[in-house]
């Protein structure tokens, strides 16, 4: 290996790294909501319903809609700058939530948030894809993805270390302007530290360009392409019930005992997505790029087979009549959810146009966010609220998560349809992107 290109691999390498990192941030600030929803609910007056439109809807909407004139910037303008001004965005209004006294002034702040992380993932996804060839790029992404679970794990973190050992003595408003600061922090080092690549630079020797087609007409093939809906659909319907989950999993355990150290349960929550959540997410990424060499449709096979088992885990977790059973079930469940977003994101950018790959991760997003993140808490909530009227608390939300799973069994057909129509996709995708290249000499 040369110096040059040894110096390359060492730069891409530091490149997903900070990215992973500031993806992190991205569920940092989206996670806390539902880690201090007990407090939040409680010092906020809110319902359960209004506590699932807060961490789901309100943010869901502009985080979607905001998503896909970003991607189009991201796919003409720096990629850098635009997700440099993204995270610093999100981080602000992150550190303003901290702020408010009412739902009105909280959900205002949530949007904020939602407007700054559209712009985090589109052209993140798109330099990541122009450092690896399409080999190595569900592993890259799959790296990329584990930015989840690490910042759901920092997020458990952070709140043990700024909460106190007392949940009569919880700061949340603290908690949230830290996080927000530090976030700004990080905006302006990964500003000053990240150069922009060349497009297309994995693709494609250095002696061809790639010719932009029209922007419309780029747009129709990609929502042409079953492969790419179907992946859509699968993990957006997996995500559903993964966001219902996260943000009331900790509002279920304090009422399963209330008199347990919340403190410990914290940092316990934030090991077990540390371990299980990455885990699943790194090997998920690596087992598809070993098994996809071999079967293309190892790409929508692993997901089908992992979300499958998601079902029964799932609900299991939520009849649990223990903390410890409870955390052994969402444990696995953790390892299982973290596998399919590997390859969903590696379908995404190989599937689609080269100057396409921000808006393809957009429109990707706006479907998977408006389906999951919009929907997923919001229906939980709603649900727990309806199942109050004729039981306890701690039933209601048993009850509601019971119904909520269910959606994995549309995510799991939506895969199995990925694994029959992506070898024909995938190659079509090859031969665009070939036919959509001339030389320069």
């Amino acid at each position: 290996m040369t110096e040059k290109n040894k110096t390359n691999k060492n730069y891409r390498t530091f490149v997903l790294v900070l990215l992973t990192i500031v993806y992190g941030f991205n569920f940092i600030d989206r996670q806390i909501v539902g880690i201090l929803a007990p407090f939040i609910q409680q010092d906020l007056g809110l319902s359960n319903t209004q506590l699932g439109l807060l961490i789901g809807l309100a943010f869901a909407i502009l985080y979607t809609t905001v998503a896909i004139p970003l991607a189009w910037l991201a796919d003409r303008y720096n990629r850098v700058n635009i997700l440099s001004i993204a995270l610093a965005t999100w981080s602000g209004f992150t550190a303003l939530t901290g702020l408010a006294t009412n739902f009105t002034q909280i959900a205002i702040a949530r949007m904020g948030v939602g407007i700054g992380e559209a712009g985090g993932s589109p052209p993140s996804h798109s330099i990541i894809s122009d450092l690896y060839p399409k080999e190595e790029r569900a592993g890259a992404l799959g790296v990329y993805s584990m930015g989840i679970p690490l910042g759901i794990m920092a997020a458990y973190f952070a709140t043990a270390v700024l909460m106190g050992s007392s949940p009569e003595n919880v700061d949340w408003r603290r908690i949230f302007v830290f996080l927000g600061l530090t976030g700004v922090v990080l905006a302006i080092i990964l500003r000053l530290v990240l150069r922009e690549p060349v497009r297309g630079a994995m693709d494609f020797q250095e002696n061809v360009e790639i010719i932009q087609p029209p922007f419309l007409e780029s747009l129709k093939i990609l929502l042409k392409i079953p492969a790419w809906w179907a992946m859509c659909f699968g993990i957006a319907f997996g995500s559903f019930a993964a966001y219902a989950t996260s943000a009331f999993h900790t509002k279920f355990l304090i009422a399963l005992d209330p008199t347990f150290n919340i403190q410990k349960l914290v940092i316990i929550l934030g090991i077990i997505n540390g371990v299980a959540y990455v885990g699943g997410t790194y090997f998920g990424a690596k087992l598809a790029d070993k098994w996809g060499k071999k079967d293309i449709r190892a790409y929508g096979w692993l997901p089908a087979i992992a979300i499958s088992l998601c079902l029964p885990i799932g609900i299991m977790s939520y009849w649990a009549t223990s903390i410890e059973m409870n955390l052994l079930w969402t444990t696995l469940l953790l390892v299982f959810i973290g596998v399919y977003l590997g390859p969903s994101f590696a379908i995404a950018q190989t599937l689609a146009p080269i100057k396409m790959r921000a808006m393809s991760t957009a429109l990707f997003f706006f479907i998977l966010n408006m389906i999951a993140l919009g929907g997923g808490p919001t229906f939980a909530g709603w649900l727990m609220d309806f199942f109050k009227e004729n039981y306890n608390d701690l039933d209601s939300m048993r009850y509601a998560m019971t119904v909520t799973f269910g959606v994995f069994i549309p995510s799991a057909i939506s895969f199995f349809i990925v694994s029959k129509v992506l070898p024909r996709d995938w190659d079509a995708a090859e031969k665009r992107n070939l036919d959509s290249t001339k030389s320069k000499f």
